[in-house]
């Protein structure tokens, strides 16, 4: 079932705690030209990944003397519901992008840190005073929650849970 791969990928991709702080950021799914970024990412693993840019080694018969093959993978293909969440990240990470001294190896949670900011206690803040910035992590939210919707009956039919 790749649509319910894909459809996983898009979900985790949006959904997840990874941080810059604690490495190279290999989750960031888009190019620098598609968010505006000005300078290069650390890794562009994940938009390679997507596009099927990453050489595989297939071996069709193992053999004692047959050598793995490299073979390129083919560009990933999502949903109408998985577009719509990168549709949403990718404005997300442009308007980040758009601002003065962003880090351009930022994830997900780099930028809701950025804008949201922390309180007093060092827990990040549920709202950010950015108008823009709210209105687009709410349409992120929406997408993911749609795409959710979706995933979750095959997560029970596969039995990943019970």
């Amino acid at each position: 079932d790749t649509e319910f791969q894909s459809d996983c990928l898009a979900y985790t991709l949006f959904n997840n705690n990874i941080q810059s702080k604690y490495g190279i950021n290999h989750w960031i799914p888009f190019t620098e030209y598609q968010v505006g970024s000005h300078e290069k990412f650390d890794s562009n693993f994940m938009s390679n990944f997507i596009a099927g840019k990453i050489e595989k080694n297939v071996v069709t018969e193992p053999s004692l003397f047959e050598k793995s093959k490299s073979t390129r993978s083919t560009a990933l293909l999502f949903s109408p519901e998985a577009k719509a969440v990168f549709d949403a990240g990718r404005e997300l990470w442009r308007y980040f992008h758009s601002k003065p001294g962003c880090n351009v190896n930022a994830s997900l949670y780099d930028i809701r840190e950025f804008f949201q900011g922390r309180n007093e206690k060092g827990k990040m803040n549920n709202k950010s005073c950015d108008e823009i910035y709210m209105k687009l992590i709410t349409e992120l939210r929406v997408k993911l929650s749609q795409i959710e919707k979706k995933i979750e009956p095959k997560v029970y039919e596969y039995e990943f849970l019970k």
